[in-house]
């Protein structure tokens, strides 16, 4: 196995910002404005299976999110549910595309003392015009060598994007909070998946961790440079 490295890909959303807190906060609400006609657990049950349903439809993303939450209130209802309910869906899906881009802890850091090393890029998933929203408020759409919002994240798609910006999967590494779009897939594609944790992952996200010598876990990205230097036995120095 090569230990050559020379491209670093991010996901963006709960690993360079916060994303989670505000499904989070919404689907509280979204459990409020339902309360008279069933239980909580019931309730996001039901929201899960539309979530299912709805992705080959809709993809990933806030649209897509309140779009579930709409039919689910229709149909845990049985059609009654007010119009008024609705409106505040709606408003709360909004609020969701507008919502403040706060970073994670060592975020800006650690993709500085990268550059000049790797070649540095986001993969992310997710509604266009919402992830180039949030990279614009970042500050650190300047930071990277490329950016792919895609619909998906399998082992053909991450072959391509990192055949376009460097040399291969399987000298490139992914980054990111998702098992189940974040590494496995790029360990399958021949390249490093390395996983960090963020809260509760997403129950459609989830996966085993892979028993492979390609899949490491770290704590924050303040530990990628550490662990990137081990991979690459030393060569790697981290930029000042």
């Amino acid at each position: 196995m090569s230990d050559r490295l020379t491209t670093i890909a991010f996901d963006a959303d709960d690993t360079l910002w916060h994303n989670e807190r505000f499904f989070t906060l919404t689907q509280k609400q979204f459990a409020d404005l339902l309360s008279d006609y069933t239980d909580r657990d019931t309730l996001m049950a039901r929201l899960l299976e539309a979530e299912r349903r709805n992705l080959p439809h809709y993809g990933f993303g806030i649209k897509g999110f309140t779009l579930s939450m709409i039919e689910t209130a229709i149909e845990v209802t049985e059609g009654r549910v007010p119009s008024s309910v609705i409106s505040q869906l709606l408003n709360a899906g909004r609020d969701m595309l507008s919502h403040s881009v706060d970073l994670l802890p060592h975020v800006e850091d650690t993709i500085k003392c990268l550059q000049g090393n790797f070649k540095i890029l986001v993969i992310t998933k997710g509604d266009l015009m919402d992830q180039e929203r949030k990279l614009t408020q970042s500050g650190l759409r300047d930071l990277f060598d490329g950016i792919e919002i895609v619909s998906a994240k399998t082992p053909p798609v991450y072959t391509r994007i990192f055949e376009q910006y460097g040399t291969g999967a399987d000298q490139g590494l992914m980054v990111g909070n998702s098992m189940a779009s974040d590494v496995v897939p790029m360990i399958n594609a021949g390249g490093w998946g390395v996983y960090v944790p963020h809260g509760l992952p997403w129950e459609i996200e989830h996966a085993a961790p892979p028993q492979h010598p390609k899949y490491h876990e770290i704590n924050d990205l303040g530990d990628l440079p550490r662990l990137i230097q081990t991979l690459t036995k030393g060569r790697y120095h981290a930029s000042s």
